[in-house]
């Protein structure tokens, strides 16, 4: 979350004004715009010098009218109960509008993991596992990674839980590394999963991708196959990517006219998505202000790092060669910022819609882990185009019919499927 943007004001404003295009029931509303359930704790973790230092952590479940809730477990320094509300509702609608048997969840801890050893993270992470093990489970609640944590967090929750129960629970945590659980294509599934929403787009929008330029913000994992995705699958340039200097605490845009070599950046970037500048600029890349992304000349933009980026101020230096813009993040775009989008004609691939291919990956490893057999990288990746084209195209052919742009399309698909699985189970 940034500046003065309550994500959580945002999803509700969101929510209630396709409720409105829906006229859904007032008692409706009123189930869907709170999460059903909110879980706050305290994690006491013994560090590294012997002292005991104590976490506040947070889970909190939305809806599970159309299955176990499912969304990850964020370590940020910000974390705010608003923001897990909000990733958590908007967690029930990616899951709805890509139609997974699955309902929306969140959690998070505010820390920030880059001060903390191995060892303090992984006895965090056990901590989480041990206040929240009650209320989570394969049939329950899955969690999985987010911002702040990687699959090795996840092998260890998923091993403390399965100590807590006493049996081996590999369904319980997703987003494990391979080998403990895991589902190969999981690395790439977001960003690919972005990149397949950007070519059904680019055909709608009679656009040949390899003549197509993007501009990327965020080299966060999201970002990064984004990135390898534009280039290698559609044979798109790629002419920038941004990130947060750990070091200097300032955003920077990395940039090159002829193109940027993604795998390259990926080579000189640490596990928190900092690219090492000096190694970049020897390599012919031009290092520019955290926001020179988002005026860049470019057909696409690809929001990917953190929530209310693209708003009501910054959306004015969007360039006029911009026609599509692609959600990779949770919720970049603030309302006023999609008016001004809206009135200028630019086609939105809205963030639920568009960076689902990361929980549709997530349920694809839970079924793995409930078959106990496993898919090679090509199975997964061919499933998640399938799904993702399927969801896209859905969601466009409302759009289309109704007259509503992309996001309202989005909800309208989702809503509809969440309030229909509540009244076949009799909640409504």
């Amino acid at each position: 979350m940034t500046g003065t943007t309550n994500a959580f004001e945002m999803a509700q404003r969101q929510f209630d004004h396709v409720a409105e295009l829906l006229q859904l029931d007032p008692q409706v509303r009123e189930i869907l715009r709170w999460p059903m359930r909110e879980y706050h704790f305290r994690i006491p973790v013994r560090m590294d010098d012997g002292t005991i230092r104590v976490f506040q952590g947070f889970r909190v479940q939305h809806n599970d009218a159309r299955g176990p809730c499912k969304g990850g477990i964020r370590f940020h320094p910000a974390e705010t109960i608003d923001t897990v509300r909000a990733l958590a509702t908007w967690m029930t609608w990616k899951c709805a509008v890509v139609d997974l048997p699955l309902g929306g969840g969140k959690g998070g801890v505010i820390v920030d993991p880059a001060t903390l050893s191995e060892g303090e993270k992984e006895r965090l992470a056990r901590g989480y596992i041990q206040q929240i093990w009650r209320n989570i489970g394969p049939r329950q609640d899955v969690p999985a990674p987010d911002v702040g944590t990687n699959p090795q967090m996840m092998g260890w929750m998923m091993d403390e839980y399965s100590k807590l129960v006493g049996q081996y629970t590999p369904g319980v945590i997703t987003g494990k590394p391979v080998g403990g659980g895991g589902s190969l294509g999981r690395t790439e599934a977001t960003g690919f999963g972005v990149i397949y929403t950007v070519r059904e787009a680019l055909k709608h929008l009679n656009l040949e991708p390899s003549q197509c330029v993007a501009a990327i913000q965020g080299f966060g994992n999201v970002a990064q196959y984004a990135a390898v995705g534009f280039t290698e699958i559609l044979g798109g340039k790629v002419v920038c990517v941004s990130y947060w200097d750990r070091e200097d605490r300032t955003a920077y845009t990395v940039s090159k006219a002829d193109g940027i070599d993604p795998r390259f950046l990926m080579s000189i970037t640490d596990q928190y998505g900092t690219i090492d500048k000096n190694k970049a600029r020897a390599a012919g890349y031009s290092i520019e202000d955290g926001n020179a992304w988002l005026s860049k000349e470019a057909d696409v933009l690809i929001p990917a790092a953190l929530e209310g980026q693209i708003n009501a101020d910054t959306v004015q230096h969007i360039h006029e060669r911009v026609k599509l813009i692609a959600e990779g993040a949770n919720g970049p775009t603030t309302p006023e910022a999609d008016e001004a989008i809206r009135q200028r004609g630019i086609f939105l691939i809205p963030d639920f819609l568009c960076n689902a291919g990361g929980v549709t990956v997530s349920y694809f490893e839970s079924v793995q882990n409930d078959m106990n057999f496993y898919w090679t990288k090509e199975e997964v990746l061919q499933r998640l185009d399938t799904k993702m084209t399927q969801a896209f195209h859905a969601v466009l052919d409302l759009s289309l019919k109704e007259g509503v742009f992309m996001r309202d399309a989005a909800y309208m698909v989702a809503i509809n499927r969440v309030v229909k699985a509540m009244e076949l189970r009799g909640w409504i």
